[in-house]
């Protein structure tokens, strides 16, 4: 199996690389509106942001951020195939403008534009990050009642984009090899994560070691994107990243052999993308070798407590718990190649 990786240094609001209906899956984290470091961002995206913040008025400000990213749903809305899958991991923000100290809630604001665009919302995840410190934020110590709660978590918003469902010709090859788990789906499924955890990243501009060096929140683990696209697409699909970053969605997409694009502002990250790419066999063979060993721990609690399995997997010495799971087969990655923009990808089944 061969796949495809691009990566587009250019604003995603219009994406000119990308014709109609040519991804199936969208997995992305974009800036967060009215969190401090994405101002600069916002700023030259719409000069008339800086100008609500200078004045004072966070609630313009909050409303011009997110009219500039509905832009680039609108070209969601363009590029995905009709039933695709947008998933946007977002977290709400807290601020102070002026004298008003209140909540700006994103995911909100998000699920109302991609409903106005016609997207169907499907049920969100919940995920929960590390605390910023051992200690809660406090509005006033230990007195109540002007204390605050402290955001822990973020959303995975799901969205459909038009009211039916893709299909698919019956038995088709690469949607049962993509199939998942059983103990897998019950638990990427569930609407609250609480085993994956954020990071703090360092990342190097193109600058140099002795350039600017970006720290943020790691709100994007690899393991976020990587659940996503096995849920929500099939082995051969592209997932598109408007907002790619450092392409953890792209690693990932390479990692579950799907196809990925990418769109990114700041030219620097292409450098630290080049580099993950160096570790990416690595990062493919033991995604796959996790996988099968936790099914493998599975089958060996449920015999234990004295359960049976029906089925056996058509690739893997191992029982699995229903018809749909039989033909499960995961793939780790061959070979690498750089292109323009880019990596072409050769795939081959795992072998345990």
């Amino acid at each position: 199996m061969e796949t495809s990786h691009r990566a587009f240094v250019g604003d995603s609001r219009e994406m000119t690389a990308l014709s109609e209906d040519s991804v199936e899956l969208v997995v992305t984290s974009p800036p967060y509106p009215m969190i401090e470091m994405w101002d600069d961002l916002f700023r030259s995206l719409d000069p008339a942001v800086g100008n609500a913040l200078d004045d004072g008025d966070g609630r313009r400000a909050f409303e011009l951020m997110h009219e500039a990213l509905g832009d680039v749903w609108d070209e969601l809305a363009r590029v995905l195939v009709d039933g695709g899958v947008a998933c946007v991991n977002v977290g709400d923000a807290t601020r102070t403008v002026r004298d008003s100290f209140r909540v700006y809630q994103n995911h909100a604001r998000i699920v109302e534009a991609f409903d106005a665009l016609g997207f169907e919302p499907l049920p969100d995840i919940l995920w929960r990050k590390p605390a910023n410190s051992a200690a809660k934020f406090m509005g006033s110590g230990m007195l109540p009642p002007n204390a605050y709660a402290t955001l822990e978590h973020e959303y995975l918003l799901v969205f459909r984009n038009g009211t039916e469902r893709r299909s698919f010709e019956p038995g088709a090859e690469w949607r049962y090899e993509s199939a998942y788990f059983w103990e897998e789906r019950n638990e990427w499924f569930s609407d609250l994560w609480t085993d994956v955890r954020g990071t703090v990243q360092t990342v190097e501009t193109d600058e140099g070691a002795d350039g600017d060096l970006r720290e943020r929140s790691a709100a994007y683990p690899f393991e976020i994107p990587s659940r996503l696209i096995h849920m929500y697409s099939v082995y051969g699909d592209t997932v598109l990243d408007p907002f790619w970053g450092t392409g953890t969605t792209s690693l990932a997409a390479m990692a579950a052999a799907r196809n990925s694009v990418g769109y990114e502002l700041d030219e620097g990250f292409i450098n630290v993308f080049e580099e993950a790419v160096a570790d990416i066999k690595t990062i493919s063979r033991r995604a796959a070798e996790a996988r099968l060993d936790r099914h493998e721990r599975f089958v060996e609690e449920r015999r234990a407590d004295g359960e049976t399995f029906a089925y056996d997997a058509e690739h893997y010495d191992v029982p699995v718990t229903t018809k749909q799971e039989r033909r499960i087969r995961l793939y780790t990655i061959e070979s690498v190649e750089a292109v323009e923009n880019g990596y072409d990808v050769a795939h081959e089944p795992y072998t345990a």
